[in-house]
C-alpha cells in the first residue's frame, strides 16, 4: 500500500506532465528536499517514472492518445484559459492540472502557446494554494462532483438567510449561475430529498458535504429551476418560461429557429395578444427579441426583463459615447 506522501507525489506528477524538480516537489508536498528521493524510489514500485534534465516525470503509457489541435484552436484555447484564470471566483487545482496536460500536447507544434498555458496553470495553482478558503471550497466541490457522477444523494451544511441549514439533495447540475449583479458563482442545482422541489445553492455557502448511500436518477423532462430565495423568479439552466405581449401573431416567426415549447396564446385585458412558452436561454433569444422591435414586449419573468433591459443599455452606451 502506498504511503500518503507517495500517493500525493503520484497525483502531483500526473498533474505536471512536463515534470518537476525535486526542490519544487518538496515545496509543494511541504517536506524536506532530502526525503524526495525516498518517495520517488517507493513510487517506482507502482508506476513508471524517470528523471530527465533534473525533472521527474511519469512515462507515458503506450496507447495514450494526444489531443491534436490546430494552431487557431490552440490560440483560442489559450485565450479562454486566461479568461478562466482572471475571472473564476475560486481557482481550482484540477483546472490547472488539465491545462498543463493539454499544454504538453501542444509542445511540438505550438511551443509558445504551450508555455503561455503552463504559466496560466501555475498562476491558478499559486492562487489556489494562497487562500485557505479555496481549499475548503475545492474539497466540497470534489464531493459534489463525486456524488453527481456516481448518482448518489449528498447531505450538505450551508448558509441560508444568515443561518446554518442542513439539506439533502440529488445533484442534477454543477456550473456557473448568472446573477443580476454580474456575479457568476459556481452552484449546484438538484432535487431536494423527499420533495419534487428543485433548488440551486451557491457552493461557496456550503461548509460541509457528505455522500449518502442512496442513489437517484436525473429525469429527462427537467422543468425550469427555481432558486429557493426567489420563489417568484426563475433560475433556468437552459429554458426560460417567457411571457410576451404581441402586436401581431406573425411576430412569433422570429422565434421559429429557437428551441421552444408549444406557444400558448390568449387575449389580455386590453385586447393585447399574450404568448406564454418555454424558450432556450441564449444570446440568440435576445437578438430575436431585438429584431422584433416594438412588436414584442417581455412581460415575464421580471428577472429576465431586467436582464434584457440591462443588455440594451450596454448597447446604447456604446453609441452614446460616439
Amino acid at each position: 500500500m502506498k504511503g500518503e506522501r507517495v500517493a500525493q507525489l503520484e497525483l502531483l506528477l500526473h498533474s505536471h506532465p512536463e515534470g518537476l524538480r525535486r526542490a519544487e516537489i518538496a515545496r509543494r508536498l511541504g517536506v524536506h528536499r532530502s526525503t524526495i528521493s525516498r518517495y520517488v524510489d517507493e513510487l517506482k514500485q507502482y508506476i513508471d517514472i524517470y528523471e530527465d534534465n533534473n525533472l521527474i516525470k511519469i512515462k507515458e503509457r503506450e496507447g495514450d492518445e494526444n489531443i491534436a489541435l490546430s494552431i487557431y484552436e490552440s490560440l483560442a484555447f489559450n485565450m479562454s484559459a486566461e479568461i478562466l484564470a482572471n475571472n473564476a471566483e475560486f481557482q481550482n487545482p484540477h483546472l490547472a492540472s488539465g491545462l498543463r496536460k493539454i499544454a504538453m500536447n501542444m509542445r511540438s507544434y505550438a511551443p509558445k502557446i504551450s508555455d503561455n498555458i503552463i504559466q496560466v496553470a501555475e498562476s491558478i495553482d499559486r492562487e489556489a494554494q494562497r487562500k485557505k478558503e479555496n481549499g475548503q471550497f475545492n474539497s466540497i466541490l470534489e464531493v459534489l462532483i463525486d456524488a453527481w457522477v456516481s448518482g448518489r444523494i449528498v447531505r450538505i451544511t450551508h448558509t441560508q438567510n444568515g443561518e446554518q441549514t442542513e439539506t439533502e439533495l440529488a445533484p442534477y447540475f454543477i456550473g456557473f449561475r448568472e446573477e443580476e449583479n454580474g456575479r457568476n458563482p459556481i452552484s449546484v442545482t438538484g432535487r431536494l430529498r423527499h420533495t419534487t422541489e428543485i433548488g440551486t445553492i451557491d457552493i461557496s455557502t456550503i461548509t460541509a458535504a457528505t455522500i449518502l448511500n442512496e442513489t437517484y436518477t436525473i429525469p429527462d423532462n427537467l422543468k425550469p429551476f427555481r432558486h429557493p430565495d426567489k420563489p417568484d423568479g426563475y433560475e433556468s439552466i437552459d429554458m426560460i418560461p417567457l411571457v410576451l405581449k404581441l402586436k401581431e401573431k406573425s411576430a412569433l416567426n422570429a422565434f421559429r429557429n429557437l428551441v421552444h415549447g408549444t406557444p400558448k396564446l390568449e387575449k389580455g385585458q386590453n385586447g393585447d395578444m399574450l404568448c406564454t412558452m418555454d424558450v432556450e436561454n441564449s444570446i440568440e433569444l435576445m437578438l430575436r427579441i431585438i429584431q422584433c422591435g416594438d412588436d414584442v414586449e417581455i412581460l415575464g419573468p421580471e428577472q429576465y426583463r431586467k436582464k434584457f433591459c440591462k443588455e440594451l443599455k450596454k448597447i446604447l452606451n456604446i453609441y452614446e459615447q460616439v
